[in-house]
């Protein structure tokens, strides 16, 4: 009985309990709900206090940017206007300028027409007082032809004959005792003294020629000169314009090139290099380049050397420089400054038996042919050249007369003049002394590389294989591709219009580019 009583006792605890907590949770919703409902609305608050606000900042930002815009339209108009009231003054000014000029205009003209009012009357009055002088003389002279019996003209003619006739017969007396007299001594004496100079001075025969051996310790260095691909024999040949021909021949490379300068440079730059051991395209150009500086100071010392052994004092130091480089310049097959030492010599002798200045003859002697190494090609004769030279540092005026007059450029007016050009045609015409075909053949690619250096963008030009190729350096920058073939075409077609040749030629064009820095 009691448990059952406990049963029911916790029923009923129990669904009073449910209840109470049915009453708690409702009332705990409805206090929810009442919370949510007072923050809703004080957000619907807040929301609508910003928004008035956002509302009245929008209508302020508006208000400043059409006051902006209305400023700025106002200056706008302002600045049209001021250009209008420009343009409009500048057009007056303008208007009053023209106006002013139209005036100005109207009174030169009408003081140019009163000039050539005036002109025109003193034009008149001096045609009419030359036709009264020409009847005046017209008189005079029929009046001395009536006098006289004869006309004008016959008069003229009678007179100029008798004079003529006078003349005529003293010069030919002067002339026929002057011829006899220079016909017993003058032709005597030429031939005594030509021969006793030309017997005072010793000579060499012409042996200069248009390639150079370069010795070798074995046929090994052949390879490292070759290089891998043939890559530095190709910068050499590019740097210094000379071929070099690596062939069966043992212990020898053979340099071929019309200017013995550029041969020079390579045989040098070759033992150099060969010596070094150390062999590539840097290195080659760099050599090439310290080389070449040591020829130009070879140059210079070559030149002080000659005009001591010819005790030829105060020459300038530029015809100093261009004697030495006589050494590497031969003409016809003589060697320029063999040549120009030989005449230097022959002109001293000469003149010593003349009894003229033996010192200033050596000096026209040895300068007479400087003309033939000039820095750059030109058009003027080497004689002309020569003097012009001469005259620049300073010569005097027989020197100078005597080296432009030796292969009658000018008129000589000194006695240096024909001894010098005497002196030369004895070193030139001696047996032994020169070979045309090599000067013809030197020539010849000398033409070759002007033809290419007169394209625009043609950097350098070398004619190697005796002439049977043309090798052209364009500089990159403005020669392409395109343009390189099409100038090779064009150089081609030059050097076939202007050129007589044998065989073919082939012009090869090299185009490259470069890019360096340093590093620091």
């Amino acid at each position: 009985m009691s448990e059952i009583l406990i049963i029911i006792i916790g029923i009923v605890g129990i669904a009073v309990g449910f209840a109470v907590a049915k009453l708690l949770e409702r009332k705990q919703a409805s206090q929810t709900i009442a919370n949510a409902k007072k923050a809703a609305s004080n957000i619907i608050k807040e929301a609508k206090t910003e928004g008035e606000s956002i509302k009245k900042d929008k209508i302020l930002q508006a208000k400043e940017k059409f006051i902006e815009l209305k400023s700025e339209h106002e200056k706008v108009i302002m600045t049209r206007d001021k250009k209008i009231n420009d343009t409009e003054k500048r057009i007056k000014d303008k208007e009053s300028q023209v106006s002013g000029e139209l005036s100005k205009n109207k009174k030169l003209n009408k003081e140019l027409e009163d000039k050539i009012n005036d002109y025109n009357f003193r034009t008149d009055y001096l045609e009419k007082k030359q036709e009264e002088i020409e009847k005046l003389h017209a008189s005079q002279i029929q009046q001395l032809e009536v006098i006289s019996g004869l006309s004008a003209e016959d008069a003229k003619a009678q007179l100029s004959e008798a004079l003529k006739d006078t003349a005529r017969a003293d010069a030919m007396a002067l002339i026929q005792d002057t011829v006899e007299e220079a016909k017993l001594t003058a032709q005597q004496e030429a031939k005594k003294i030509i021969i006793n100079t030309i017997q005072r001075i010793g000579t060499e025969e012409a042996v200069e020629n248009c390639v150079s051996v370069f010795n070798l310790e074995s046929d090994d260095v052949k390879g490292r000169i070759i290089g891998r691909e043939g890559r530095n024999i190709r910068a050499l040949e590019a740097v210094t314009g000379v071929e070099i021909i690596v062939d069966d021949t043992p212990e020898a490379i053979i340099l071929s090139c019309f200017d013995s300068v550029r041969r020079e440079v390579a045989r040098l730059s070759l033992h150099k290099l060969v010596t070094d051991g150390r062999i590539h395209p840097a290195r080659i150009e760099e050599v090439v380049k310290k080389t070449r500086k040591q020829i130009d100071e070879e140059i210079i010392d070559i030149g002080k050397r000659t005009v001591i052994d010819l005790g030829i004092h105060g020459l300038h130091p530029e015809l100093i420089k261009v004697v030495g480089r006589m050494k590497y310049r031969s003409s016809y097959g003589q060697n320029l400054l063999q040549h120009s030492r030989e005449v230097a010599k022959l002109c001293g002798v000469m003149a010593a038996e003349l009894g003229l200045n033996a010192k200033l003859a050596k000096r026209a002697g040895l300068l007479h042919d400087i003309g033939k190494v000039p820095d750059t090609e030109t058009e003027v004769p080497h004689a002309i050249l020569g003097m012009q030279w001469a005259e620049k540092y300073g010569e005097k005026p027989e020197v100078c007369n005597a080296i432009g007059a030796h292969h009658d450029e000018v008129e000589m007016t000194s006695l240096l003049s024909p001894i010098v050009q005497v002196c030369d045609a004895i070193s030139g015409a001696r047996p032994g002394a020169r070979r045309q075909v090599l000067d013809s053949y030197i020539q010849r690619l000398k033409d070759l590389e002007d033809i290419a250096f007169g394209f625009n963008g043609v950097k350098k030009a070398y004619a190697i294989q005796a002439g049977r190729e043309l090798r052209v350096i364009v500089e990159s920058e403005k020669v392409n591709d395109e343009k390189a073939s099409n100038l090779s075409f064009e150089i081609s077609q030059k050097i076939q219009t202007d050129m007589t040749y044998p065989g073919q030629v082939k012009i090869t064009v090299i185009r490259e580019t470069r890019a360096v820095n340093v590093a620091k």
